[in-house]
């Protein structure tokens, strides 16, 4: 079991009895002091869906990890509902969300000298917040995702969150009846769980399950299914056989299994997100990755799955087709994972995928054959030039042909450029320009799902392009291009582009690029000057003054 351990035992002496006293008051008899105490992180909350569920799930891992001989302390940590706070000055606090998670993760198991962790999730930051924390402290660890949604339904189609967002666009095209607008509202959120399609959240406890740190199976459950607190209560099993076996996170967190991770990510259509927290992941777990390493393994990984909000199903139709152990043995048949990561059962990726068939089962098309995927190569391109000298990340799933050049439609806010849209200002053949949303100019890296998915509901999703240092919901799709780097805010390319300059973005290069001459760049970046801060004090202030770049993860510890 970890070192912790040993500093709490009645062998420690008289000097220990104060710490004996405390922990008698929270059930602790004689007995236990010689067992491991293992902290469960636990998201609940009821401010959102995604996270309202994950009480049921920590009660059964508490029950679970007695049963097995540890002595379980449940702690808890905090949620930002992107879904809510999209479009909103709140989004701001998204991304902030995911260091303030890790830091409470780490302090809480730093400052208690636990033995051991399992962390509980539900909403998209909480899934890297936690693993983050995991990474850096290197004590037993195993990440229990609290589950999807299940899909609404109105008029015949599956409905998700995302289902709303574009609902508000087709209304303001005219082609959805204020009526509809309202039931898409009503119905599209039914439940407890995490949104519906491969958006950040699905995304990131998919890879979780492709990187070993959670059990198999258990990233595509709905919240709402028995089989996910069952889940729950075997990952507190597994985890006391980590604690017992002294098997760590960096034994099972390498550049190989990130790789695993990434290959996944791809296969399914993932989020752009998963970009930025994977950087920040491998980071805290001393590994080395970078933007080319995602490109790298885009080029080699096909999309095999027809999820959503590109594609046509949902996470729960991906459990019924086999999940990800199933993604993942077609994706090892073809010589596209590397068999031999240890997992958090202590079994190989190999091992534990040897009863998964070889080839997705027939009679289904959420999981497409190897052999006739939806892309040929991933959907994550990682494109530089001279508006992203540091690199950007573009989605190109759910277009023909990702390649543009158009004039810059510039906007210096999230708001500004959703205005424009819902009133008609922007034309087939435009290139939207958002900036000045980065991790410091925010503050905090809003996600673009209320512009990007009004684009899509007015019918341009493949006729106009958008840029932005901010980011994307997991949900958008369309030829749009984020994580633009260096930001605006610290004097980016991005910030020098005016209205009417012509921009391309072209997938097939890898190619962003501000076509204005050399010199006139140079001339307007001697006359830029960086915006005051927007904010002074408190939360956001301090992450503006501590946060890097984007092409490194946004992280907020570098050395």
């Amino acid at each position: 079991m970890a070192d912790n351990h040993r500093s709490r035992t009645i062998t420690a002496g008289l000097a220990r009895t104060p710490n004996r006293a405390m922990l008698r008051a929270v059930g602790f008899t004689d007995a236990d002091f010689d067992k491991p105490i293992v902290g469960i992180a636990n998201g609940y909350s009821t401010i959102t869906p995604c996270n309202s569920g994950l009480d049921v799930l920590a009660r059964r891992a508490e029950t679970a990890l007695k049963a097995a001989g540890a002595m379980p302390q449940v702690f808890g940590t905090i949620t930002i509902s992107d879904g809510i706070s999209m479009g909103t000055e709140g989004m701001k606090c998204s991304l902030v969300s995911r260091e303030v998670i890790a830091d409470s993760i780490e302090t809480v198991c730093l400052g208690q000298s636990l033995d051991g962790v399992l962390a509980l999730g539900g909403c998209d930051k909480n899934m890297p917040g936690a693993m983050i924390a995991i990474a850096r402290l290197n004590i037993p660890a195993i990440f229990v995702y609290g589950g999807t949604i299940k899909p609404g339904h109105w008029k015949g189609q599956d409905l998700t969150i995302v289902s709303a967002f574009e609902a508000v666009g087709q209304h303001a095209a005219g082609t959805l009846a204020a009526e509809d607008l309202l039931a898409i509202e009503r119905n599209a959120c039914p439940g407890s769980g995490s949104c519906g399609g491969m958006y950040t959240a699905n995304t990131m406890s998919s890879a979780f399950e492709a990187l070993g740190m959670s059990l198999p199976g258990s990233s595509t459950m709905a919240a709402e299914d028995t089989e996910t607190a069952a889940s729950s209560a075997a990952s507190a099993q597994a985890l006391m056989a980590a604690i017992r076996s002294g098997r760590r996170p960096r034994d099972i967190i390498t550049r190989a299994s990130i790789e695993n991770a990434v290959a996944v990510i791809m296969a399914v259509g993932g989020s752009t997100n998963a970009v930025l927290h994977f950087l920040a992941i491998a980071d805290a777990a001393g590994v080395k990755w970078s933007l080319d390493d995602f490109e790298r393994v885009r080029r080699k990984v096909p999309v095999i799955c027809d999820l959503k909000p590109s594609g046509r199903y949902v996470a729960t139709d991906l459990h019924r087709a086999g999940g990800i152990p199933q993604v993942m043995k077609t994706l090892l048949e073809h010589k596209l994972l590397d068999g031999e990561c240890m997992t958090i059962s202590g079994q190989t990726i190999a091992e534990t995928l040897a009863h998964i068939p070889a080839a997705p089962r027939p009679g289904q098309e959420v999981i497409r054959p190897f052999a006739t995927p939806l892309y040929a190569q991933g959907h994550l391109a990682i494109l530089r030039g001279n508006l992203a000298s540091e690199g950007c990340v573009a989605k190109i799933t759910g277009l023909a042909n990702p390649v543009i050049t158009g004039p810059a439609r510039v906007f210096d806010s999230e708001e500004e450029a959703l205005a424009a849209i819902l009133a008609d200002r922007i034309r087939s053949g435009d290139v939207l320009v958002i900036r000045y949303e980065g991790p410091k100019g925010g503050p905090g890296m809003r996600e673009m799902l209320a512009p990007t998915a009004a684009i899509i509901g007015k019918g341009l999703g493949k006729s106009v392009g958008l840029i932005t240092d901010g980011r994307f919901s997991g949900g958008t799709w369309g030829m749009v291009v984020g994580h633009v780097a260096p930001e605006a805010a610290v004097g980016g390319t991005i910030a020098l582009v005016e209205e009417g300059d012509a921009i391309t973005i072209d997938a097939h290069r890898l190619l962003i690029q501000l076509e204005v001459a050399e010199s006139e760049i140079a001339r307007r970046r001697a006359a830029w000057s960086p915006p005051e801060p927007r904010y002074t004090r408190g939360v956001l202030a301090k992450y503006a003054r501590q946060v890097g770049s984007a092409s490194l993860g946004a992280i907020t510890d570098a050395s």
